[in-house]
């Protein structure tokens, strides 16, 4: 039997773990590594979108198909988001029906918008047509309403009718072959029906009939995971699951944050961070991950002139924080503003005054490098930390009905998520060649009785 699975009627064929690229990007060597490994060893489906990396992972993924046969792999991109260059874009140009949800993070699927979206994610990846082109969470529009006021019922109406004229557009991009089939990927479509921003995969359905009997939509995207299961379990479709109802309908799904959980109003990582009965990783291992950085700090200072950032250094601030970290989604809330910004700005000034200076092109390089590979080895420090949450999850998939097994629990948790019937892939962010081979290794277990262990867990 073939490993490989039908992405709803498109006639494209997709291994059933994809490479998510929620956090790649161009220029970091690790990333590039493992997407071309994942290509090596038969994956065929990359998800990216616009934003991820404000286009840098787009770039990431042109780099990778220049590698392989462009008609061997289906590329997935999305747009909606308004940040990054997209804001610089949107604040030059007046884009209409604009969602202005926060500061720095404005969302449209205004055809207008989307114009300039296709195009410019074809051109960071260098490809004369995109497989599957997505609606990158539309529903924005029914949450920066519900912050206001209650939602309507008119609300959902206009909804969909953004939804419809955006289709619409699309229609017109297959038709000219920048796109091949197009789709929707919406956080709420996992939902109760009787939740205020519920998106419906039916009404999404209805909105692409009435754009054309021979319309092109045929791939939707949700999360999908052992805590959020409502893709699987709930009946917010005509009484049928979204699995069902896209099964029945030859729409593909594909499943993102399979690994990520939100549970309780926390973030639970569904992997195994530490060997059975090793020591999480100390100070020790904290001083030793961040010397390489602190070295090279001291080559700016030494060898250009420069100054540290804050007096002391990058290195020996996050030697003060990272142990304060309580988990990797309290990482997360804190990088940006404690600590990736303030990096940012001091490189901004480092830019302004040694640019042109002998050495500062190759230093600068030399530190994005080292910076990259110090941020992902803080993550695995942090998370290590929570490996006895993970033992708990493990034990609450047993007590669910999974069979023992000795295989990671990352593994298992792919694993429950393949066996779902209506599935055609689970997005796995697979930022490094250890993360790839352990994520297609979950395509070899068996299959287990993957509906009831989620109706039984957590």
């Amino acid at each position: 039997m073939s490993l490989y699975r039908p992405l709803g009627s498109t006639g494209l064929a997709c291994h059933p773990l994809g490479f998510g690229c929620y956090r790649v990007a161009d220029g970091n060597p690790t990333h590039a590594e493992a997407l071309a490994l994942y290509l090596e060893r038969g994956g065929n489906l990359i998800d990216t979108s616009a934003n991820y990396m404000d286009g840098a992972a787009e770039v990431l993924v042109g780099r990778a198909l220049r590698e392989v046969a462009r008609e061997k792999v289906i590329v997935v991109t999305k747009g909606g988001y308004i940040q990054g260059r997209n804001m610089q874009l949107a604040q030059q140009r007046t884009f209409p029906e604009v969602v202005k949800y926060g500061e720095g993070i404005w969302h449209s699927i205004h055809p207008e918008f989307l114009e300039t979206q296709v195009r410019l994610s074809a051109e960071r990846m260098q490809v004369g047509y995109i497989d599957v082109y997505l609606l990158h969470n539309p529903e924005y529009f029914l949450d920066d309403i519900s912050h206001r006021r209650p939602v309507q019922a008119a609300d959902h109406d206009e909804f969909y009718r953004r939804v419809r004229e955006a289709f619409r557009y699309l229609e017109s991009q297959v038709a000219a072959g920048k796109i091949r089939w197009y789709g929707v990927s919406s956080n709420h479509y996992p939902l109760a029906a009787s939740e205020a921003t519920h998106t419906s995969v039916a009404r999404t359905l209805a909105a692409a009939e009435e754009v054309s009997p021979n319309h092109h939509f045929r791939v939707v995207q949700l999360p999908l995971n052992l805590y959020e299961s409502g893709g699987a379990l709930e009946p917010n479709n005509d009484g049928q699951t979204v699995l069902e109802f896209c099964r029945g309908k030859g729409i593909g799904v594909l499943a993102n944050r399979p690994l990520n959980a939100f549970h309780d109003n926390r973030l639970i990582r569904l992997a195994d961070f530490v060997a059975p009965g090793a020591k999480a990783p100390g100070d020790a291992e904290l001083q030793a991950l961040l010397a390489p950085l602190a070295a090279h700090e001291q080559k700016l200072v030494r060898e250009l002139g420069g100054k540290l950032m804050d007096s002391a250094g990058i290195a020996a601030a996050l030697a003060e924080i990272v142990p304060q970290v309580k988990s990797a989604a309290h990482w997360e809330q804190a990088a940006g503003p404690h600590v990736i910004r303030p990096i940012q700005g001091w490189l901004g000034t480092c830019r302004r005054e040694h640019a042109g200076a002998p050495g500062w092109d190759q230093w600068q390089e030399e530190f994005l490098r080292i910076i990259n590979a110090v941020f992902e080895g803080i993550e695995r420090h942090v998370a290590a930390g929570q490996q006895a949450v993970s033992d708990e999850v493990r034990v609450r998939l047993a007590q669910a009905g999974y069979p023992p097994s000795g295989e990671s629990l990352s593994r298992l948790a792919l694993n429950v998520l393949l066996g779902l019937e209506g599935l055609s892939c689970a997005l796995v962010g697979m930022r490094r060649r250890e993360y790839v081979e352990d994520a297609l290794g979950a395509a070899d277990l068996a299959r287990v009785a993957s509906r009831e262990i989620l109706a039984r867990f957590p």
